[in-house]
């Protein structure tokens, strides 16, 4: 979560102002065409399916309409999470400053985002006007009508941030911090021939110090990218402005990211049509009387649904509200609970359709069909190392009242959630037989899971359904417009020669094949507790990949230890996030949990290490 200036809590008012009455409107017409468009999007790619699959009638347009349409999906999200304070961002700084200092950070942050912003308006203008030469050979349109997307959402997002800071009373403050980083502009642009002169040592200024600061202070990620690139650009070199829009537009266009949006809405279904609920209804019934027998619940649940959503969010709120209450029952302890669940969700990043492997796949090339047939087995010995600590640790506790299961319940629990847990197994079998790309099978899932939950799980609550895509659009926004920006930051850095230049350096001190997978490990493990875990994937994964080929090493294996390192740490603390949102959901405080955590992290990190040194667990399934 953001540190961007929110909603100031104030007493009621009769009549709102200005401010209160433009940001409502504007939020209101935005979240509207965001969720029009999610279901558009579903509807089309559904019908691709059936046309191609069913009909032997492919619609040949259908792929160009879907990526325009995505692009303003995936832009108007990134306004709905501005909007919400939801973009991602390291605010431990921030939220446990004092209440002044947090003010003026704040403040900066408001700052950088407001010119960022300004930087990126001049350059989409141009951009549009150059895609308005191109055309859309299916379509038969002009490309600037996509491109306009980048546009119209800049300035929405401009109106957006200028309202929220006029609402927030901190206009003065605000001010302040956009002069002083005016100043800062000014006195980098002076020193324009000494930057230029110094090489790729200015890298370390803008990408490592100004990038560094940004974050720290919790500037946004994808803003705290975009404004360093812009900057780099702008002072060291002469290559347009419009150039970063491109990438950023090629970032977010990629068709096999298309697949985000939608498995995050099907990660939010699965709540909103009880399928978590009925999934751990039967395996308490199962494992009931087994000793430990919820934590098992919970390890397996995980391990289910983790193959369904693809966001780790919506994975831990799927399964903590309906299986916490009755762990509480039997005697677990909060913060133990609270650790497991933060450990089997960091276990199944590799359990496919994984929106992390999605996307490293399409920024590396490498295949998403062999990703998704390597994940399963890593993450599977991943929770064969958590069982193993449950049985250990349960050994302590006495044992549960019943000594043997109740069949009839097991039975009745069984037939209930039998279709809920069929569809890992469709969306699997669709991309096995073909029926559909890894971006299609998502559709198959939430149609899936729609006709279900009317025909058998019903009555279904359609009044949080707008919610759900709302919240779709918000958490889709913010993963796209940091894949978008890092995407140019990434160009920036590969056009620098840096990538060549970190090459030779891990090449010359990694001391072999498994010392290059050492360092890897460690080197993600903080990547992952301080960036989140795509933006390290985006950054970082491109660069190396070249040289573990220098070492022989498998990409998907050497993906797959990148995977695994990464989720590790977005939840461990004192800075992942992943554990914070765990916490969260679990609604315990992070004191309670942090000294259980450490236990099955660094289970987790002897699995990585055991995976990392036996290549043939990430390739055995690979065709």
């Amino acid at each position: 979560m953001s540190s961007l200036p929110g909603r100031p809590a104030e007493p009621a008012r009769a009549t709102a102002s200005w401010p209160d009455k433009a940001d409502a409107w504007l939020g209101r017409a935005v979240e509207l065409i965001a969720a029009v468009l999610i279901v558009a999007e579903v509807c089309l790619l559904f019908a691709g399916v059936v046309a191609r699959y069913a009909l032997h009638s492919p619609i040949v347009w259908s792929d160009e309409l879907a990526g325009g349409m995505f692009l303003w999906l995936g832009m108007l999200g990134a306004v709905i999470a501005l909007r919400r304070n939801e973009h991602l961002a390291f605010s431990a700084l921030s939220r446990n400053a004092a209440p002044e200092t947090r003010a003026w950070l704040q403040a900066a942050i408001t700052a950088v985002v407001l010119v960022t912003l300004c930087l990126m308006l001049r350059p989409a203008i141009d951009y549009v006007e150059d895609e308005s030469f191109a055309t859309l050979p299916n379509l038969g349109v002009p490309s600037s009508w996509r491109a306009f997307g980048v546009e119209l959402c800049v300035v929405l997002m401009l109106l957006t941030i200028l309202l929220q800071t006029a609402r927030s009373g901190r206009l003065l403050a605000t001010l302040i911090a956009i002069v002083a980083l005016t100043i800062l502009g000014a006195g980098l642009w002076a020193l324009t021939p000494w930057l230029v002169h110094i090489g790729n040592f200015n890298l370390l200024i803008f990408f490592v110090l100004i990038v560094g600061v940004a974050i720290l202070i919790g500037v946004p990620i994808g803003f705290a990218f975009g404004f360093a690139t812009l900057g780099y650009l702008a002072l060291t070199t002469t290559t347009p402005l419009s150039v970063v829009i491109n990438r950023l537009d090629q970032g977010m266009s990629q068709p096999l990211l298309l697949a985000i949006p939608l498995f995050v809405f099907l990660g939010l279904l699965i709540d909103f049509t009880g399928f978590a609920k009925m999934i751990i209804a039967f395996l308490a019934a199962l494992l009931g009387f087994v000793r430990g027998g919820l934590y098992y619940v919970l390890l397996v649940a995980m391990l289910l649904v983790s193959g369904i959503s693809g966001s780790k969010v919506a994975d831990m709120a799927a399964i903590a509200p309906g299986l916490f209450p009755e762990m509480r029952k039997h005697g677990a302890n909060d913060g133990d609970l609270v650790a497991l669940l933060a450990g089997s969700a960091a276990m199944a990043d590799t359990i496919p359709p994984s929106i992390v492997l999605i996307t490293l796949g399409s920024v590396t090339g490498i295949s998403i069909a062999s990703l998704f047939a390597a994940g399963l087995l890593p993450a599977l010995i991943l929770a064969l190392f958590l069982a193993i600590t449950i049985f250990v640790r349960s050994r302590s506790e006495p044992p549960p009242p019943e000594t043997r299961p109740d069949w009839a319940r097991v039975r009745k629990t069984f037939i209930t959630a039998l279709p809920a847990m069929a569809l890992p197994f469709v969306i699997r079998w669709a991309v096995v037989e073909g029926v559909a790309t890894a971006t299609e099978v998502s559709t198959i899932g939430i149609v899936y899971a729609m006709l279900v939950s009317v025909l058998i799980y019903r009555p279904v609550q359609w009044s949080r359904f707008y919610p759900v895509l709302v919240e779709t659009a918000a958490l889709s926004g913010a993963i796209l417009f940091v894949i978008g920006t890092a995407t140019g930051m990434a160009w920036a850095l590969t056009q620098s020669g840096f990538s060549n230049d970190l090459a030779h350096t891990m090449t010359a001190v990694s001391g072999g094949p498994y010392g290059f997978l050492a360092i890897t490990i460690i080197v993600f493990l903080l990547l992952g507790n301080i960036l989140e875990g795509i933006p390290a994937i985006l950054l970082f994964a491109p660069l190396l990949l070249p040289v573990s080929h220098a070492f022989g090493i498998n990409d998907v294996h050497y993906a797959l230890v990148v995977v695994i390192a990464m989720s590790i740490g977005l939840f461990a603390p004192p800075f992942g996030i992943g554990f914070f949102a765990a916490c969260a959901i679990g609604k315990v405080a992070p004191d309670a949990a942090i000294k259980h955590v450490w236990r099955y992290l660094a289970i987790l990190i002897l699995g990585l290490v055991f995976i990392a040194a036996v290549e043939p667990i990430s390739t055995i399934f690979i065709r």
